[in-house]
């Protein structure tokens, strides 16, 4: 088991993660951190913690919100938990993702979608899932002045269109076209690139192709950074857990046994015990018996 170190609980607010910065700490070999957040208490946790960007993922259909793939959740969900998002992390690049249907239809759609992030919800960049079949929908979105994340590789909005949640370009045709993709993204002015569930060699090669950073999930350490979805992380969604997942904590576990113990203090009345419970002073109360 790893060993974790405490986080500084300094109040001084470091500063500002920009695309720009995203850029700088590739040049200079830096790894790049990125999580994800749905509310306002973990997006605090993870700013203190110096991440460097959060992610308002659509895994919070599946993680958060119960549906069975991402391909439910809405345009006001995503907003909805955006929003709380923006409240907590003041430092971390924030970037939303958007939702199915919210950029596929036209163009001026996802630059209209891709606007409610920034104005309504805080955000700072969204994410789009798709190469050369979204770039219209990338540049006329980076043209109005919106930073755009590309993700290439195993895009979940389109797991009908795969066959379901598998690794993508593990052939040499699937991996040139994966290369072409990267370098047109780029083109197209999107800032950085997720690449998700793509053999670790071919993921490294194609960070070193582009001048864009890379960030990867279940891609290898050659990206330029690294995502995960936290409630992986923590062990809080079990349902299933991916192959490229490390889990650093086991937070389901410990919240069913906390669960299971505090339904058992109460229903041997043993909470709430006196240290838990307000009381009025004898005065008090025996007035009010006198006049009851």
């Amino acid at each position: 088991m790893s060993t974790v170190t405490p986080v500084s609980t300094s109040t001084s607010q470091r500063k500002k993660v920009t695309t720009l910065t995203f850029r700088q700490k590739k040049e200079r070999g830096e790894p790049i951190t990125m999580l994800t957040a749905y509310d306002y208490p973990t997006a605090v946790a993870m700013d203190k913690a110096g991440v460097d960007s959060i992610l308002v993922g659509d895994s919070l259909a599946m993680v958060v919100l119960g549906y069975e793939n991402t391909l439910s959740v809405t345009m006001d969900e995503m907003l909805h938990h955006a929003r709380a998002v923006s409240r907590g992390a003041k430092s971390a690049l924030l970037v939303g993702d958007m939702p199915f249907m919210s950029y596929q239809v036209t163009a001026e759609e996802a630059l209209r979608n891709a606007g409610r992030f920034l104005q309504e919800a805080g955000m700072d960049a969204v994410k789009l899932e798709g190469g050369r079949d979204r770039v219209d929908a990338v540049r006329r979105i980076v043209g109005a002045g919106i930073p755009v994340m590309g993700h290439l590789g195993l895009t979940p909005q389109s797991i009908h269109q795969l066959g379901g949640f598998r690794t993508q370009g593990k052939t040499a045709s699937a991996a040139k076209i994966l290369l072409e993709d990267a370098k047109i993204l780029e083109e197209a002015g999107a800032f950085s690139l997720v690449l998700e569930s793509v053999p670790a060699r071919l993921a490294e090669y194609i960070s070193k192709q582009i001048s864009i950073p890379t960030i990867g999930i279940g891609a290898g350490a050659g990206c330029d950074g690294q995502v995960l979805v936290t409630h992986d992380l923590l062990g809080l969604f079990d349902r299933f857990t991916p192959k490229f997942v490390k889990k650093y904590a086991n937070f389901h576990t410990e919240m069913n046994k906390a669960f299971t113990v505090y339904i058992d203090d109460v229903e041997t009345k043993r909470f709430p015990a006196v240290e838990h419970t307000v009381e009025m002073s004898d005065e008090e109360w025996n007035e009010f018996l006198r006049n009851a």
